[in-house]
């Protein structure tokens, strides 16, 4: 494919009309000649997550269909975690309490979206044996690939500030720890990280689906408890004239265009290779694809399922006080507040919401890990020890919200600032992601049979187009912002 690289795409000849053949050769695949070793760095050419890939049996088909789901189950439920980030709680909690139940449509529409660009992704990695990282640099060359690594890896860290902001908040919430001491203890997770790869790839997508379950449980509770009007929630999920008003718009717009996390992207191409089947095998290929479907969109329903949720919360117990829930700690007050949230408040309410929001931080943990390294591999060929990738990377993502902590005595409201324009970190890589994606999975010279149909194509690159315009306008409202306050 390219002069740099020891990837080489041969086509292989099937009356279906398989996938171009993507197989790592040369002396870094598998059965060649040791890595080049220097230090703690190595050079990585090989597998995608090569400690883990290929290392999940599956059933034979005949086993039946409930058995091969619960075999090809995991990946999507690391890949919806990104989909329920602490970052879209807020947005979708103030969107109920400012509008009620009427943008529950632009829920429905990114998730929608969601399960389409989730879908060629875990196809990419299925058919090509390649994750999109490395798929990408397999059609650039080293010093763009470098320029896209760079990118990326500035969104990883982004997603990573989140999870810091997120969990320092969170352990302030139950047990009183200060801002500034929660976010320097939240660099001992690499600890949880490195004992969890220790158990297996299997039990860590167990323990993320649990941690998953424990979120939805918690605001499943808290909306029962809410009492919304079900009437008026099922009328939300129809587009309605009303949701073009200034405001209405400016939220769905942000509902939608901050849904899609662009490290998902390279995360599910990755994961859904740790299945081990025979990739030689045309029908063998095709189940995997089929069930690694069922997977995502099962997860993915639950994350749509969570983010519906969060604005049913938000508009039955603080419909009309939305202008003062802008933080986590506003969130958590009002739950125990009956001046706000009504007779039903209590503080189980909001200690739970405390629990969902660790709990989210903790599943950022291995996914912005798994991800950097996916990253790092794929587009510069570099592999380091996941600690030390942990360490740096939590280390570099601690000292803005260390400093921000400590400069501004510890408020809330400056962490969130900062949460908000790192997020445009995101915005601007989330383009990057896409367009390679949408355009690698169109391919019928790289897909085969796989490739997306016409009809696809041309909603996916309609939503590029859209999703791209506005992630732009996020960041020029950021940047705007920024320069005012300035």
């Amino acid at each position: 494919m390219n002069d740099h690289g020891n990837v080489e795409a041969d086509a292989v000849a099937s009356d279906a009309g398989s996938a171009v053949d993507v197989r790592m050769t040369g002396p870094f695949a598998r059965g060649g000649r040791p890595r080049r070793k220097t230090s703690l760095i190595e050079t990585a050419n090989g597998l995608s997550l090569g400690e883990i890939n290929s290392t999940i049996h599956v059933p034979s088909e005949h086993r039946g269909f409930w058995r091969n789901l619960l075999a090809f189950s995991g990946p999507g439920a690391l890949v919806a975690v990104g989909y329920m980030d602490p970052g879209n709680w807020i947005t979708s909690i103030g969107g109920g309490a400012e509008y009620g139940y009427l943008l529950m449509s632009a829920i429905l529409l990114s998730s929608l979206i969601a399960m389409m660009l989730q879908y060629m992704s875990a196809k990419l990695g299925i058919v090509t044996g390649l994750d999109l990282a490395q798929a990408t640099r397999a059609h650039t060359g080293r010093r763009l690939g470098f320029v896209l690594w760079i990118s990326t890896e500035l969104a990883v860290m982004a997603t990573d500030i989140a999870e810091v902001i997120g969990g320092a908040i969170a352990l302030k919430l139950l047990f009183g720890i200060p801002l500034p001491w929660g976010v320097a203890l939240t660099v001992f997770d690499v600890l949880l990280l490195l004992l969890l790869m220790q158990v297996g790839f299997r039990k860590i997508e167990a323990i993320v689906a649990t941690l998953i379950c424990v979120i939805l449980v918690v605001f499943l509770y808290e909306v029962a408890v809410a009492g919304p009007d079900m009437g008026a929630v099922m009328a939300g999920f129809v587009p309605n004239s009303q949701i073009l008003g200034n405001g209405q718009l400016t939220m769905a717009l942000g509902i939608v265009g901050a849904t899609v996390m662009p490290h998902n992207l390279y995360l599910h191409s990755s994961i859904v290779q740790t299945r081990d089947y025979d990739r030689d095998d045309a029908s063998q290929v095709d189940k995997a694809v089929r069930f690694a479907t069922w997977d995502s969109n099962l997860q993915l329903g639950l994350a749509f399922l969570v983010n519906c949720l969060l604005l049913m919360l938000g508009a039955a117990m603080f419909f009309g006080h939305g202008d003062g829930l802008g933080t986590f700690t506003a969130l958590y007050n009002a739950l125990g507040d009956s001046s706000i949230a009504g007779p039903v408040a209590s503080g189980i309410l909001s200690t739970l919401f405390a629990v969902a929001l660790l709990a989210s931080g903790q599943n950022s943990t291995i996914t912005g890990t798994l991800t950097g390294q996916i990253v790092m591999e794929g587009f510069i060929r570099m592999r380091i020890p996941l600690w030390l990738r942990r360490v740096v990377t939590r280390v570099i993502s601690i000292i803005p919200v260390l400093i921000c902590a400590i400069l501004f005595g510890g408020r809330e409201s400056a962490l969130d600032s900062l949460l908000v324009y790192s997020q445009v970190f995101l915005c601007v890589a989330l383009p990057i992601s896409m367009v390679p994606l949408v355009a690698l999975t169109s391919s019928r010279k790289i897909m085969g049979r796989h490739a997306n149909s016409l009809w696809m194509t041309i909603i996916a690159w309609i939503v590029v187009v859209v999703l791209t315009a506005l992630n732009l306008q996020l960041v020029v409202q950021d940047v705007s912002r920024l320069v005012a306050m300035l």
